[in-house]
């Protein structure tokens, strides 16, 4: 069950201005080390410390393929690449620089298979959570958010998405 809270526009520049949108309450993030506690449990005839070595060891092969200038594709979970980040278009080729050019470089990963967007939309189902707490930005004051509103599949809303093209709009309406 994937939780939400609602969340105002706040931004008086946007044409989405004072209207609400929805935002995944994450109530905890794994590590290594539990997700390789929680495999245990699942009985894939493995030792915790056998997945645990095993997801470390692949952690390092990625980074060490990405830096090789190479994808790295786990099926059903997310194709690792490398981007990047440019500080200013140089006006002419023979100008362009790295160290005056490029920022650095990012992780991205896009999900493909039983991961996509479109397999996680029928599979989801979303509730808005209840009782919580939200900070609101600025004012100092919070909002106690209330609420049961469930839904589920093909029903469920979709908001933002990443770019590889370096745009930082998420679709949500709150830049």
């Amino acid at each position: 069950m994937i939780k939400y809270v609602l969340k105002q526009n706040k931004n008086k520049k946007s044409l989405a201005y004072l209207k609400w949108y929805a935002f995944p309450l994450v109530e905890e993030t794994m590590d290594l080390a539990e997700l390789a506690k929680h495999m245990e449990e699942h009985n894939t005839g493995f030792t915790e410390a056998m997945c645990l070595g095993m997801m470390t060891a692949m952690v390092k092969c990625i980074k060490e393929q990405l830096l090789a200038g190479k994808n790295v594709k786990i099926d059903n979970l997310a194709i690792f690449s490398v981007g990047i980040r440019n500080k200013e278009g140089a006006k002419t080729e023979a100008e362009f620089t790295a160290v005056n050019n490029i920022a650095g470089v990012k992780l991205r990963a896009r999900a493909t298979g039983t991961l996509s967007n479109a397999n996680l939309n029928t599979s989801a189902s979303v509730r808005r959570a209840s009782n919580v707490f939200v900070a609101s930005s600025g004012s100092g004051s919070g909002s106690n958010i209330a609420g049961g509103n469930t839904t589920t599949g093909d029903n469920s809303q979709t908001g933002g998405s990443s770019s590889s093209e370096g745009n930082t709009d998420s679709g949500d309406g709150l830049e």
